[in-house]
């Protein structure tokens, strides 16, 4: 017996063998890629592709897995590889402090991924990365919008051209289009988004955002076990 016995059980040897020779990019550590990583990590996954920029801030607690408070000012790619390694010391990772933009697409090699799961927030970012896998032929999967959502029963999985109800699916539907990218499969919620109140003392915006998302802890979370469900079903097909 191992700690991956359980899972075994469901999925058998040959999937099981194939998940731990599988190497996955997880772009974005938040609300939804670090529950994306928690799971692939405790499913057998053999290497995880850490990125992320960003640091672990006071108001991450309420929502995202790798905000403790003894994370806050760590970085969420430090913080995420620290967890899987707790989880499974055989896991080979690699941590990219940084964002994928312009200017860093070329540290990464596509064609050494075996699955992309793309968790960030902004649509140039989500472009390149569906882009550049449609050019690798690397299947990938998106998250799209959890701010401003209540429900986690109204995820769905479908590609981008089928979604409804979701304001960045709409952005990426007409740009996927204008981009010539052919197919995207996308978890996002048919739940209309909510207008979130005016709190004092927030942190300032981030730069390009028009308004702070309000967000919870039973939304992200499910829809990054949702991404890592696919994910893995679709490596041991």
């Amino acid at each position: 017996m191992d700690h991956l016995s359980r899972t075994r059980l469901l999925l058998g040897d040959t999937a099981m063998e194939k998940l731990r020779n599988a190497r996955v990019a997880v772009f974005g550590l938040g609300g939804v890629g670090g529950y994306v990583v928690e799971a692939l990590a405790r499913s057998g996954i053999g290497a995880l592709d850490l990125i992320d920029h960003d640091t672990i801030s006071l108001t991450n607690i309420n929502r995202q897995l790798l905000a403790t408070r003894s994370t806050v000012g760590k970085s969420k790619a430090q913080a995420a590889a620290d967890r899987v390694r707790d989880i499974d010391p055989d896991i080979r990772v690699t941590v990219h402090e940084t964002f994928y933009l312009p200017d860093t697409a070329d540290q990464f090699d596509f064609s050494r991924y075996d699955y992309i799961v793309d968790a960030i927030d902004t649509v140039t970012g989500k472009l390149m990365l569906a882009q550049r896998a449609q050019e690798t032929g690397i299947p990938i999967i998106s998250s799209m919008g959890t701010g401003n959502k209540l429900d986690p029963t109204a995820f769905r999985v479908a590609d981008i051209s089928r979604t409804r109800g979701c304001p960045l699916a709409r952005i990426m539907r007409k740009e996927c289009k204008k981009r010539g990218i052919r197919a995207l499969k996308v978890v996002y919620s048919e739940e209309e988004p909510l207008t979130p109140r005016t709190v004092e003392g927030l942190e300032e915006l981030p730069e390009g955002r028009r308004a702070l998302p309000g967000s919870v802890a039973f939304v992200p979370s499910v829809a990054g076990m949702i991404l890592a469900g696919e994910v893995i079903k679709d490596l041991i097909r």
